[in-house]
């Protein structure tokens, strides 16, 4: 055993390649910090779940079509069978299982990685409650009600969709944000040199 490591927790250890993903050293952030970030955490999951099923049962009980911004903006009813855009209609099972899947793909990247950065934090938290209150439609009805219909008059129409879904897009390119600010993707293409002719 080398002197001076065997002392070391396995948070110090592990600690500079974290830094290196998410552009803080894990072991410097105290546990007051953690907790704070924790309860920020499940305060963002808790305002996109809940707004998002409130509305929902709001649109499920009146069916509305209502245009909010004539000829951009419309609030609809639709019950969706696909993923997003509508892809892999009526696939429930193979929907709730990749969802399954994915949520347990974020809560391992926390329990693992736990993102220091509260950008980070917040992103992965947008991310989740999304996958949540989607999941809680599949799992209640076998399909996500949308509402928010985008168009430009006739010419652009974009596929309806629900605060969950603004809360993952929005936490995806927020987490793209916060991994480019760290510098992951230019440590990445460093580490990845181009091959010599």
């Amino acid at each position: 055993m080398q002197k001076g490591q065997g002392n070391r927790s396995p948070g110090e250890l592990g600690g500079h390649k974290i830094a290196d993903f998410v552009g803080e050293d894990k072991s410097k952030v105290s546990l007051g910090g953690h907790r704070a970030k924790l309860r920020l955490f499940l305060i963002v999951v808790a305002l996109v779940v809940v707004p998002d099923q409130l509305s929902k049962l709001w649109i499920r009980a009146n069916s509305p079509r209502i245009e909010l911004l004539p000829g951009f903006l419309d609030l609809i009813h639709v019950e969706n069978y696909g993923s997003a855009f509508g892809l892999f209609a009526n696939q429930t099972f193979l929907i709730i299982a990749i969802s399954i899947v994915s949520l347990l793909i974020i809560l391992l990247f926390l329990r693992h990685l736990s993102p220091a950065t509260t950008l980070s934090m917040v992103s992965i938290a947008l991310i989740l409650g999304g996958a949540i209150g989607n999941l809680i439609d599949r799992l209640r009805f076998g399909y996500v009600t949308d509402f928010i219909d985008i168009h430009l008059q006739n010419l652009f129409h974009w596929p309806a969709f629900n605060i969950a879904d603004a809360a993952i897009t929005v936490g995806i390119l927020t987490l793209l944000f916060s991994f480019y600010k760290s510098g992951v993707f230019r440590r990445a293409y460093e580490h990845n040199p181009k091959p010599k002719n």
